[in-house]
């Protein structure tokens, strides 16, 4: 059973709700993020309050790994909506028709663009360590952030 409850936010993102409320479920985005909050709390009491077991490890390191994957993501998906913003038409036409998103970044076209989003967030650092799931995790959020505002204007044009 759902128990409903009462939020108090500022006027201002009170404003900038009304205006984009129904591109969002704020029920599930509030549940979301409470979540991950609780976890983190009661992952945090566990370490303090008794040793662990292996699987016990395990459990959260997968809670961690989530989390971790969600904020590439998130960050992919922010920079996708920004390319977007600036994309011109026929650059729009080539990604989405792209065979292969995970080599995007390798693209001629697009290695430029790729190479200084990766520094600017820090991605550079990671390709060292021969780790592609926070690489993959950004491309899909990227890719995501492009789908959607594309998404949302190809109608109109």
């Amino acid at each position: 059973m759902a128990q409903k409850i009462t939020l108090s936010i500022p006027d201002l993102l009170h404003e900038k709700l009304k205006e984009w409320r129904a591109s969002f479920n704020l029920s599930k985005m509030f549940q979301e993020v409470v979540t991950d909050a609780i976890l983190k709390k009661e992952e945090f009491q566990k370490r303090f309050s008794k040793d662990y077991n292996m699987s016990e490890i395990i459990k959260r390191l997968k809670q961690e790994k989530l989390i971790w994957e969600r904020q590439y993501y998130k960050l992919g998906k922010e920079e996708g909506l920004r390319w977007a913003k600036t994309a011109r038409y026929e650059d729009f036409l080539y990604v989405l028709k792209f065979d292969d998103t995970y080599k995007l970044v390798f693209d001629s076209q697009l290695f430029d663009y790729f190479d200084k989003i990766y520094q600017s967030a820090g991605l550079e650092k990671l390709l060292v360590s021969n780790s592609f799931t926070h690489e993959k995790m950004f491309i899909d959020g990227w890719f995501k952030g492009i789908s959607e505002f594309w998404n949302h204007v190809k109608e109109k044009l």
